[in-house]
Formats: structure tokens, sequence, C-alpha cells
């Protein structure tokens, strides 16, 4: 099994064909542990791996590849899966009713008349703000976390990579909850998250500079292809006015008891 080069928190891992691929290993805890590397991996979708990465990925010893994205989006880019790993399917937006900017994302980033419309006037920011408020509460967002959370707290299902299309909404909500559960401070816990930005808009260079040329605004694809603090905050907010805490968010919206976030903590940590 391998891990990200060198012991350094949040280092990218070099697939070209799989962005924004980092381990979570090396973050410190407020009471002096460590989380363990090459257990929990975060990433985009799988699908366009190429045949020279492919090799690369497997060699990470993935038991467990979580899928957070909706149904159209995992028919439209099926994920190439390592042969160790199986695939767990779990729709975070299912219960979403607006789901119209991941469903027409290839249309917005084409033509920024498209962008504007759905977009424009704040209407990213008030998207994301909502959607992230839902990760906490909307019923199918549950339901997956719940599910993802309980296969984390057994030790035969790492280690596991979580991902969406892009890994950095709903896939950032899952990392950004299960490192403050493991005790990492909050200002670490969104230097990881704000990571997407250096690891993740990189790989979109091209698309921003048709876009840019097409007359659109590239700083409003930014609030759709990046991460912004506002958007991490609406969830903790969301979070601790419906449970309290992140132990409350985990035992009485997930119903992971504290044996369970025990044993996700014992798997996970170090030292």
């Amino acid at each position: 099994m391998t891990s990200i080069p060198g012991a350094t928190p949040g280092a990218s891992i070099p697939i070209e064909s799989v962005p924004n691929l980092r381990d979570i290993g090396g973050y410190r805890t407020r009471d002096g542990a460590t989380i363990r590397f090459g257990h929990y991996y975060r990433s985009t979708d799988l699908s366009k791996i190429t045949v020279d990465d492919a090799p690369r990925l497997a060699d990470l010893g993935l038991v467990t590849v979580f899928d957070l994205r909706t149904h159209s989006e995992r028919e439209a880019a099926p994920d190439r899966v390592p042969p160790s790993a199986r695939e767990v399917p779990l729709d975070v937006l299912a219960d979403k009713a607006l789901r119209s900017v991941p469903a027409q994302m290839q249309a917005v980033m084409s033509d920024p008349s498209i962008a504007v419309s759905m977009l424009g006037e704040n209407k990213a920011l008030d998207y994301f703000l909502g959607s992230y408020r839902d990760f906490v509460t909307l019923p199918s967002a549950v339901a997956s976390y719940r599910t993802l959370f309980t296969d984390l707290a057994a030790r035969d299902n790492l280690p596991a990579l979580v991902h969406c299309t892009t890994g950095k909404d709903r896939t950032g909500w899952a990392t950004a909850s299960l490192l403050l559960l493991l005790g990492v401070d909050e200002d670490d816990v969104f230097h990881e998250y704000l990571l997407t930005n250096e690891q993740l808009l990189p790989a979109f260079a091209s698309i921003f500079d048709k876009f840019t040329a097409a007359g659109g605004d590239p700083e409003l694809l930014k609030q759709v292809l990046g991460v912004r603090p506002e958007y991490l905050q609406a969830a903790l907010a969301q979070m601790r006015e419906k449970f309290g805490s992140i132990e409350g968010y985990f035992a009485d919206g997930l119903g992971i008891d504290v044996a369970g976030q025990d044993a996700i903590r014992a798997h996970l940590l170090e030292g």
C-alpha cells in the first residue's frame, strides 16, 4: 500500500486523471493524536482514469470506494474502480428538489449566457449555501452519510476513498465532519477543505480559458468549480443549530452512537 509522498498533511497525490486526490492523514488532533496515513482518501470521480494511471490508484490498496454522486451522474460517467475495491453508491442529493446546477454543469461551463442566467446575481452563492445546509438535514444526505460513517466504523472497509463528481462539496462535507469528529482543530479543517482550490481548479484551466474567451466572468465559474469558506460555514451553522456539536450530529443526526464514533477514531487515529 502506498500513500502520499512524504508526510505532509493535505499533499496532493499526483495522479493526473484523478485530480483533487489526497490523503487526510497527518493532521493532528487537539489531544495530540495524529490521523493515520493510507486509510481515508478523497478525490473527484474515477471515470476518467487512464490506463497508465489505473495501477497507481490500485497501489493505494483501496477496499471501499464511496460514490456520493446522483444516479444520473453515475450513469453518465461510471467509475473505473480498482479491482480490490467494492463501490458503495450513496446519492446524497436524491431528495433535493433543485438539482439543476449539477445536471447542467456542462452547459454552464461552455456558455456564459447560461451561466449568468442560472448563477448570476448571487444565485450560485445561494445555491451552494442551501446545498451545504441540506448536507446536514436532507433525508437522502442523512441516509448517505449514515451509511458512509457506519462503514468507516468497520476496520475491514479501510482503506477507503470518498468522492463525488469534483470531490469538493458532498465530499467536502463528508471529510470536514469526519475531521471534526476526530478532534482536528477547525482552522485545520478549513485549511484541508480549501485545498480543493489549489488542487482542483488548475485541472479546469482550459475550461476557464474558453469561458473567458466567450465573454464569461471567470469569478462566476470559480464559485461553481471551487470552494469558499462560506459554503462550509453554512453546513457547520446548520449542524450546530440542529444538533449542538459534531458529536450530536453523529449521534442524533446520523444515528451513530458513542461506540460507533469511538470505533471511527480507533481506526483512523494513532498516538
